[in-house]
């Protein structure tokens, strides 16, 4: 083995090492916040700030134009929405990430519907699920469609609107999502592919 070969495998088995030790200690941390301890909270959200941030920065750049919502404000809204629960009611790092992915979705939402509040009248607007790519900005008109798509298909496979949540809205990769979720990155792509469908149909006009 070569030395930069040995420095690349000793490099992926710390950041390795690292990923399961934060792992180790949200979980901990989580178990801490539902048994009462107020410190707790602060802590976690302290640990996992800068993962925060890259989630928000995805959103923020997924949100309607024109939007003045910026990546600190959605982070400290994300806060303020998960804290104003007793506890955060996730009990593992990828629970707890999905929590976050979907507050900062209905964050998003929530300053689209603001934005067309008072409007009369429109069109359907023609949506497909290429629409979220997370790296373009959407018309709050189409950001509420798919909302509204998604809440239909919540009713029916609530697993595959976490999947929309964190590949379309945060914009995670199926890789990243494969390892959040703890599934394979086929499975993944498997659901994405079934997930696309049907809001496809959904969001014909």
């Amino acid at each position: 083995m070569s030395i930069a070969t040995w420095r690349s495998v000793q490099r992926r088995r710390s950041a390795y090492t690292a990923s399961v030790n934060e792992a180790s200690e949200i979980t901990r941390l989580l178990h801490d916040c539902r048994a009462g301890d107020a410190g707790a909270r602060d802590r976690l959200f302290t640990l996992v700030y800068d993962e925060l941030k890259r989630l928000a920065r995805r959103h923020t750049r997924r949100g309607a134009r024109g939007s003045t919502l910026s990546t600190t404000v959605l982070v400290h809204e994300t806060y303020a929405r998960l804290a104003a629960t007793t506890a955060p009611s996730a009990a593992t790092r990828e629970h707890f990430f999905a929590l976050c992915a979907r507050a900062m979705r209905q964050i998003v939402i929530d300053h689209a519907r603001r934005r067309t509040a008072g409007k009369r009248g429109g069109s359907a607007v023609a949506v497909t699920l290429d629409d979220a790519d997370a790296s373009q900005p959407a018309d709050p008109a189409t950001l509420l469609a798919l909302d509204q798509a998604l809440a239909a298909l919540e009713a029916r496979e609530p697993r595959l609107v976490r999947l929309v949540e964190l590949r379309a809205f945060a914009g995670l990769t199926p890789e990243e999502i494969a390892e959040l979720l703890g599934v394979t990155v086929r499975t993944v792509q498997r659901d994405w592919q079934r997930a696309r469908a049907w809001l496809d149909a959904a969001l014909e006009p």
